[in-house]
């Protein structure tokens, strides 16, 4: 009994990890590898994030002006996400508009210092994220808000399964565990539950949608870089919650 409760311990502070990994939560056990063992979760805090920003939102919007609430709900997602993913927007961002070799490209995307490409590409994906999330009230922005973090998450899962990576680093455990697609059906699985019980037939519309910017992200990365990296994955994050946003916000 004392073993099984010590295993079950120990599992609950490595999937604490993920948490960590995907917000500002801190955790004690926080290394790549553990994260990487339970990529498949993904989902899971994609739920736990939603749950907290669509409930904040949908909280807000009872009485605050569209546009503010908007303002509000993309800097509480900033603050919980750490903004970790919206850099690599902008590093993806900077080394597929840099022009040259494939090296040229990967070593743009890790310039500490961020481009023109990167600071556009940050400020229009700021500006249609605002734009969605106004355009939505009531329930409909708190299904909103809950299902595009879950199918953001689920995203990187689904990219680092069918990837390959573009150089050794951060990203290398992920691609290299994410390759047992018995883990992406449990991923699958977390995510199309909500999806169907919230989304109906919307959800899976924006689920077919999320399935195909992921995999056009990855062919022009794989063109681009010769795989995927971490911000790539970052991206493909950002990308597939802004553009799941857009089409609730218009459906």
């Amino acid at each position: 009994m004392f073993y099984l409760i010590w295993v079950g311990g120990l599992m609950l502070r490595e999937i604490g990890s993920v948490f960590s990994f995907l917000t500002i939560i801190p955790a004690n056990n926080s290394d790549l590898q553990t994260v990487a063992k339970y990529m498949y979760i993904f989902p899971l805090v994609g739920i736990i994030i939603g749950l907290i920003v669509g409930s904040f939102a949908l909280g807000l919007s009872i009485f605050l002006d569209p546009l503010i609430v908007a303002l509000l709900v993309v800097g509480a997602i900033s603050v919980i996400t750490g903004i970790h993913h919206t850099d690599g927007l902008a590093d993806f961002s900077d080394g597929l508009m840099t022009k040259g070799t494939k090296e040229k490209k990967l070593q743009a995307m890790k310039d500490v210092s961020t481009g023109s490409a990167g600071i556009v590409s940050i400020v229009l994906y700021v500006v249609g994220m605002i734009l969605a999330i106004s355009l939505m009230s009531g329930f409909v922005l708190f299904q909103a808000i809950l299902l595009s973090e879950i199918l953001a998450k689920f995203s990187m899962v689904l990219q680092a399964s069918f990837g390959r990576s573009a150089a050794v680093g951060s990203n290398s455990p992920f691609l290299q565990i994410m390759q047992d697609k018995k883990k992406l059906a449990i991923a699958g699985i977390i995510t199309l539950i909500p999806l169907v019980l919230l989304g109906e037939t919307t959800g899976l519309i924006v689920l077919a949608c999320t399935i195909v910017i992921t995999m056009f992200i990855l062919t022009i990365s794989t063109r681009s870089f010769g795989g995927i990296t971490g911000d790539v994955l970052g991206a493909t994050n950002e990308i597939t919650r802004l553009s799941s946003l857009v089409i609730f916000a218009s459906v």
